[in-house]
């Protein structure tokens, strides 16, 4: 690294050019460090030269100022959070685009990260999306090999990122796999994990990995059974899982003949007759009152209450619904920060349907629902209802955990509309794969997940809603409502409260 680069002092004039060496690509406190004392330096972006340590600089000489206190400033929150991942592009102007905005906002363009048509901008929001997506390919296409040490086995990968993610990574797979010992080697960079530290080295070549395990036939018969040759596309399937990744893919080699098969599968599947309900079962499949006038008013076909009849195996049909949403491409974009999707809970056939907002930070980490301080209310309220939660359906509307991170946190962040119609359809599935008499939504965005519409949640709770498909919805508060009041006695007026809704729900559930 240079010398440190301090504020003009007097009779001091800057140089031709400085160069800014970092130690590693990606490596974000380093160059906020060294950003921070160019600024101070009052050395603009077009004398700056940014490198890696061990590349060579370019023309600018390197010439530090002479020390000097440093005066402190700040910028906005959106940019720190954009910069720290768009750094982990492979772009290599990333460094000076970051310094030239990071310079204006010092020079007064206090409001540029608003400024959503400026091409500085526009530029650093697109390497940020770069990476995210990177990273979910990593998520998504990443593939564990065993392979048998002296000490016992080892899970061993092979990764080609396009972008330098691997150490800001490294955390979700060792959080997902956190009971095997593994590493995963790319190009530029590995990473082990022993069951005790993370460690990071050279990179390696794709003959480091082993080509194959006994678990090669499992993915490929697994890939098989949840290919549905009615919604293939294939240049939409290129696009979100490049050929690039196939070759490291068990199941991959099933796509050819699953594509050849696909329109002889697709003509089978029209020319079979859908079999009519049973006389008994034609109750079942009537619309709810109410559910008619509704769907005609949001121009879709009327809610239908779907039996358990409907799924001749509900509990394959809700494990198939899960794997289709970890295949799932075209996941929103905050989906790919989280650790995991976090499914639903219960039996099927559970009376009551109980339904959520989100997974929060310990639903995210756990891959279970409501097992943080909300679920732990939730859980004391259903005992003082004489509910058992092991006969109740647990869920939530949205799959992933949306939040904002903060340094080391990562705050909630509500789901907006478009997030809750995106996983709605997967809900609609739960709810007539569970076939449950009731679904009790807790909070606004379980409400409108349920329901289609957005309805006062203290105005409706208690009361028994149209769903906008199957089962009747019951409206109650979310138990992190009850969390966010600062008064003891409004938490446990609240509770008492929430416990009531529940009989209530008991009883509509029969």
């Amino acid at each position: 690294m240079p010398a440190p680069l301090l504020p003009m002092a007097q009779g001091w004039a800057p140089p031709l050019g400085v160069v800014a060496t970092l130690p590693g690509p990606a490596d974000f406190p380093a160059w906020r460090q060294a950003a921070r004392r160019l600024v101070a330096a009052g050395i603009p972006p077009e004398r700056t030269e940014w490198v890696v340590e061990g590349e060579l600089p370019g023309l600018l000489a390197e010439a530090p100022p002479p020390e000097a206190p440093a005066k402190p400033f700040s910028v906005p929150r959106a940019f720190l959070d954009q910069a720290e991942i768009a750094i982990r592009h492979s772009d290599p102007a990333r460094f000076a685009l970051l310094y030239a905005l990071l310079w204006r906002l010092v020079q007064g363009e206090r409001h540029l990260m608003q400024a959503a048509t400026d091409p500085a901008v526009i530029r650093l929001a697109a390497l940020a999306k770069a990476v995210r997506r990177d990273a979910h390919k990593m998520h998504a296409f990443l593939r564990f090999r065993e392979v048998q040490a002296a000490d016992g086995p080892r899970h061993v990968a092979w990764f080609e990122p396009d972008h330098h993610i691997e150490e800001a990574e490294a955390d979700f797979f060792l959080r997902r796999f956190a009971a095997l010992r593994w590493s995963i080697v790319t190009p530029r960079r590995s990473v082990a994990w022993d069951g005790q530290a993370l460690a990071f080295g050279p990179g390696g070549r794709r003959a480091d990995v082993p080509p194959d395990d006994a678990m090669e036939p499992l993915w490929r018969a697994y890939y098989a059974a949840i290919f549905n040759p009615a919604r293939l596309k294939p240049a939409a399937m290129r696009a979100e899982m490049p050929r690039k990744y196939w070759r490291n893919l068990p199941e991959a080699a099933e796509i050819p003949r699953l594509m050849a098969e696909a329109p002889r599968r697709v003509a089978a599947m029209v020319a079979q007759a859908a079999p009519n309900p049973r006389p008994q079962d034609r109750r079942h499949l009537s619309p709810h009152p109410g559910a008619t006038h509704l769907s005609r008013a949001m121009g879709v076909a009327p809610a239908m209450t779907m039996p358990i009849d409907a799924h001749p195996d509900p509990e394959r049909a809700l494990a198939a619904l899960r794997e289709e949403l970890l295949a799932r491409p075209d996941l929103p974009d905050f989906a790919s920060r989280a650790t995991q999707p976090v499914f639903g809970e219960g039996p099927v056939g559970a009376a009551l349907f109980i339904l959520g907002e989100q997974p929060g930070d310990e639903e995210d980490i756990s891959g279970r629902p409501f097992v943080g301080p909300a679920g732990r209310l939730l859980d004391r309220a259903l005992i003082q209802a004489g509910l058992d939660r092991g006969q109740a359906y647990v869920t939530n509307a949205v799959k992933h955990f949306k939040f904002t991170p903060t340094g080391k946190r990562r705050l909630h962040q509500s789901p907006d509309a478009g997030d809750i119609t995106y996983y709605r359809p997967f809900l609609a599935r739960e709810i007539a794969a569970v076939a449950p008499r009731l679904v009790v939504a807790m909070g606004a965005s379980a409400l409108l997940a349920a329901t289609g519409r957005k309805l006062p949640v203290l105005k409706t709770r208690g009361q028994v809603v149209p769903g906008l498909t199957g089962p009747p919805v019951f409206a109650t508060i979310h138990p992190s409502y009850m969390l966010r009041l600062p008064d003891p006695d409004a938490q446990a007026e609240a509770f008492q409260g929430f416990v009531a809704d529940l009989l209530a729900a008991r009883g509509q559930a029969g």
